[in-house]
C-alpha cells in the first residue's frame, strides 16, 4: 500500500528517481518539486494514478497535471470608464450650451429652436442619470445664472405664468436673471435685472428685483417654493433711493393663476451647469456664476 506524504497545488514537471538496495527491503521512489515532494514505497512495485494515469517506480519523469487546469477562469468586464464619460458629458454639455447660446435667454427663440435645445438638454440629462439631492444638496449652493427658459419664448416675464411683456405695452428690457440658493438658510431667491423705458429726454432707469422664496427638497430631486416678497431696488444714477418692498398677498387676494408656490424638478447638476423642469413643463439652464 503507497503513503502519500505531500499534496500537488500547481502543475509541473518533476522527476522521479528509484533507488534500490542489496537488501530485500521495499525500494523507494522520489519525487521532487520545486516547492513539494512526494514520497511512497512499496514491496515490489510503486504506482500512482494521477488524472487517470499510472505511474511506475520504472518511469524517470513524469507530467503532472494539475485540477486547476481544468478551471476555466472569467475575467469580469472592465468598469466603465470615467474619462470616457467625463468627456461624453463635456461634450453634451457643449452641445446645450450652443443649442441656447444667442436665443437672449429664451426671448428670441423659435419653434425649432425650443425643439433643439430641448433635444441637447435631454441627451445630457440621461447621460448624467438619475439625481438624489438628498446627499447632494450642497451642489445647489451658490449663485447661478440663467442662461435660458423655454417659457421666455412667450415674449412675458412671467414666462407659463402671467407676466409683463418685453417691449410691447411697456419698455421693459430684460437683463441677467440669476437665481442664488442658499442650502443652510433655505433662501431661494430670484433676482432679476431690468431696464425700464423713460419719456425723452430722461434715460432709462435700471432696477434689480429680487423675489424672495423659501425652498424644501420634495422626494429625490424637486424642489419646492413658497414666495415670500419682492424687493425692488434702484441702480445706476439712482441707486441711492431706498429699496421698494412689496409683500406677499394674502391668500384671500390670491389670483387662482398666482397660488405663490411653484415647484420643479432638478434633472441634471454638477459643479457648474443645472438644468431644471417646472411644473408647467419650462425648460431652464442654468451655469454657476
Amino acid at each position: 500500500m503507497a503513503s502519500l506524504t505531500s499534496v500537488f497545488h500547481s502543475p509541473t514537471l518533476i522527476s522521479c528517481a528509484s533507488s534500490s538496495s542489496s537488501s530485500p527491503s521495499p525500494s523507494s521512489t522520489k519525487c521532487i518539486l520545486p516547492t513539494k515532494t512526494l514520497s511512497f514505497q512499496s514491496s515490489k512495485r510503486c504506482g500512482l494514478l494521477l488524472n487517470d494515469k499510472q505511474f511506475e517506480n520504472g518511469r524517470r519523469s513524469l507530467v503532472l497535471r494539475s485540477a486547476l487546469d481544468e478551471v476555466s477562469v472569467v475575467d469580469p468586464p472592465p468598469p466603465e470608464s470615467e474619462d470616457v464619460n467625463t468627456e461624453l458629458i463635456a461634450s453634451l454639455k457643449l452641445k446645450l450650451l450652443s443649442a441656447v447660446s444667442g436665443l437672449n435667454r429664451g426671448l428670441a427663440a423659435s419653434t425649432d429652436d425650443l425643439q433643439k435645445a430641448d433635444a441637447a438638454a435631454k441627451e445630457l440629462e440621461a447621460a448624467g442619470g438619475p439625481l438624489d439631492l438628498s446627499t447632494e444638496l450642497d451642489k445647489l449652493q451658490g449663485r447661478w445664472r440663467l442662461l435660458y427658459s423655454s417659457a421666455f419664448s412667450s415674449r412675458t416675464l412671467g414666462g407659463s405664468r402671467p407676466g409683463p411683456p418685453t417691449r410691447r405695452l411697456l419698455p421693459i428690457t430684460l437683463g441677467q436673471v440669476f437665481q442664488r440658493i442658499d442650502v443652510l438658510s433655505k433662501d431661494f431667491d430670484n433676482v432679476v435685472e431690468l431696464e425700464l423705458g423713460a419719456p425723452w429726454p430722461l434715460p432709462p432707469v435700471e432696477v434689480t428685483a429680487t423675489l424672495a422664496h423659501k425652498f424644501e427638497l420634495i422626494g429625490s430631486a424637486k424642489i419646492k417654493i413658497i414666495y415670500e416678497k419682492t424687493t425692488v431696488k434702484t441702480t445706476g444714477n439712482l441707486s441711492q433711493l431706498p429699496p421698494l418692498e412689496i409683500p406677499r398677498l394674502p391668500d384671500a387676494l390670491r389670483p387662482p393663476s398666482n397660488p405663490g408656490s411653484g415647484d420643479f424638478e432638478v434633472t441634471y447638476l454638477d459643479n457648474a451647469t443645472r438644468i431644471t423642469r417646472g411644473d408647467r413643463g419650462e425648460l431652464r439652464v442654468f451655469v454657476i456664476s
